[in-house]
C-alpha cells in the first residue's frame, strides 16, 4: 500500500516561476514609472478644473495602486515559492485578509480626500 505523500511542487517550477514574477515587476515598475511621469505632466498643466485637492486624491490613489500591486507580486513570489497546496492556501487567505484591511483604510482615505476637496470648490459667503 503506497504512503500518502503530499503533493510538492518542482523546484526547478518553484524557480521559473519566481524568475517570471521578477521579469513581470520590473515591466510593471517601467509602466508605473511612465503613467508617473505622464499624469505628473498633465497634472502640472494650468487649469481650472483641477484643483489642488483633486491633484492630491491623484497622487494618492496612484500610490495605492503601487502598494497593492506590490502585495500582489509579493503574493506571487511567496506563491511560486510554496512547497504544497496547505502552503498555498494559507498564503491567499492571509493576503485576502490583509487586502481587504487595506482597502478599507485606502478607501476611507480617499473619501476623506475627496469630501475635503469638493468643500474646497464651495464658494465662500
Amino acid at each position: 500500500m503506497a504512503q500518502n505523500q503530499p503533493f510538492e511542487l518542482p523546484k526547478q517550477l518553484r524557480e521559473l516561476a519566481e524568475k517570471n514574477v521578477e521579469q513581470v515587476r520590473a515591466a510593471y515598475a517601467q509602466f508605473m514609472d511612465a503613467m508617473t511621469q505622464a499624469t505628473s505632466a498633465w497634472s502640472t498643466a494650468p487649469s481650472n478644473v483641477i484643483t489642488s485637492g483633486f491633484r492630491d486624491i491623484q497622487e494618492l490613489a496612484i500610490r495605492f495602486a503601487k502598494e497593492n500591486a506590490e502585495a500582489g507580486f509579493a503574493l506571487a513570489k511567496e506563491l511560486a515559492n510554496a512547497k504544497d497546496i496547505q502552503g498555498v492556501l494559507s498564503l491567499q487567505s492571509r493576503y485576502a485578509q490583509t487586502q481587504i484591511q487595506s482597502y478599507a483604510h485606502q478607501a476611507q482615505e480617499l473619501g476623506r480626500l475627496m469630501a475635503e476637496a469638493l468643500e474646497s470648490m464651495k464658494p465662500r459667503t
